[in-house]
C-alpha cells in the first residue's frame, strides 16, 4: 500500500490489520484525532506520555512524501489533561498522487479505534477580502470542488459497517465545537484574529490563479486549500464529530495589478508564526471537551 494509484485499494480486511496492529503496539484509546496541517506538526507537542510511530512502519499507512513541506509523517499518541489523543504529523494530498481511499485511510482507522471527534487543521489562502494572513478561521461548511469533478472519497461500493450509502453533509462541522472553539479562543485573547468561513478545496498543486481566485469569491468561498476536505467527508460518513481550523497564511490575488504571488515558503513561515497560539487554542480546545463529556455523562 505504500505504492500510488488512481484506484480504490483499502478492504475492511486494511483497515481492521492495521487497527489491531496500532491497539497491540500502544496502550492508548485516543477519543480525539487531530490531523496537523502543513507547518502545523508541534501541535502534539502539547500532550504527555507521548508514543510515536513513523507512517513507514505502520502496516498499510500511506507514507507521505512532503517533509519538504512541512509534513513529518508519524502519528503521534499521548494524553492531555485525562483525554487520550492521537495527532497525525503529516498528511496526504491528491496532488502527490495518492488515490481518495489512501488519502482518507486513517480517518477510518481512528473510527475503528474509538475516536469520536476529529480536529482538522490545515494553512489556507484568504479570499475573503475582511481576512489578514495570521487569521484563524474556524470552517463551517466547505465546497469540494474535486468532488464537483467525481473525485469523491465515498465513490465505488458503501461499507455500511463504516456508514451510510449517502450520509448528509449540510452539518459536517459540529455547531458545538465551532461555538466552543469560538468560547476558548476568546478567553485565550484570540478573537481579534479569529474567524468563520467556508473553506474551498482544489486539488492543487499550483496555486489558483485570478480568475479562479475570483470565481470562488463569487461561489462564496472564504478561503482555498489542497485537503482536509476528503477526510472530513470520511469522518462524517463514520459518525464522528468535527471541527475545523485553518491558518489563513496568504492572502489569494484577486487584483491583476498586484505584483506580490504567493509562494510555499510564505505558507510555511506563517505556519511557524501562529503555531504556538494554535497549539494552546488545540490543547485548550481538548481540555474543555473533556470537561464537557464529564458534565454530559
Amino acid at each position: 500500500m505504500h505504492t500510488k494509484g488512481n484506484s480504490c485499494c483499502c478492504s475492511f480486511e486494511d483497515y481492521k490489520l492495521t487497527t489491531e496492529w496500532l491497539l497491540n503496539q500502544t496502550s492508548h484509546r485516543p477519543k480525539i484525532a487531530v490531523i496537523c496541517g502543513s507547518g502545523l506538526g508541534l501541535l502534539a507537542d502539547g500532550a504527555t506520555n507521548k508514543q510515536t510511530f513513523r507512517y513507514q512502519d505502520i502496516p498499510n499507512f500511506p507514507v507521505s512524501t512532503g517533509a519538504w513541506s512541512g509534513h513529518e509523517g508519524c502519528l503521534v499518541f499521548g494524553t492531555i489533561e485525562d483525554t487520550s489523543c492521537v495527532f497525525m504529523q503529516g498528511h496526504f494530498h491528491l496532488y502527490e498522487g495518492y488515490s481518495l481511499c489512501q488519502v482518507t485511510f486513517p480517518v477510518r482507522i481512528f473510527k475503528l479505534m474509538g475516536v469520536e471527534s476529529l480536529l482538522v487543521t490545515n494553512a489556507s489562502g484568504g479570499i475573503c477580502p475582511d481576512f489578514k494572513v495570521g487569521d484563524i478561521m474556524i470552517i463551517k461548511d466547505h465546497i469540494n470542488l474535486p468532488g464537483f469533478a467525481g473525485q469523491h472519497p465515498l465513490c465505488g461500493p458503501n461499507d455500511e459497517r463504516f456508514g451510510i450509502r449517502f450520509p448528509c453533509m449540510s452539518d459536517a462541522y459540529s455547531k458545538d465545537l465551532r461555538r466552543l472553539a469560538l468560547d476558548v479562543g476568546s478567553e485565550l485573547g484570540c478573537s481579534d484574529f479569529m474567524r468563520e468561513g467556508v473553506f474551498c478545496m482544489v486539488s492543487g498543486p499550483n496555486f489558483e490563479t485570478i480568475a479562479e481566485a475570483r470565481m470562488l469569491l463569487i461561489l462564496g468561498c472564504d478561503s482555498v486549500g489542497m485537503s482536509t476536505v476528503p477526510e472530513v467527508t470520511v469522518a462524517k460518513h463514520c459518525g464522528l464529530r468535527v471541527l475545523g481550523l485553518s491558518l489563513i497564511t496568504n492572502m489569494v490575488s484577486l487584483d491583476y495589478s498586484r505584483e506580490e504571488k504567493v509562494n510555499h515558503e510564505e505558507v510555511l513561515q506563517t505556519s511557524k508564526m501562529r503555531a504556538e497560539v494554535l497549539q494552546k487554542l488545540v490543547t485548550a480546545l481538548i481540555c474543555r471537551y473533556q470537561q464537557q463529556s464529564i458534565n454530559t455523562h
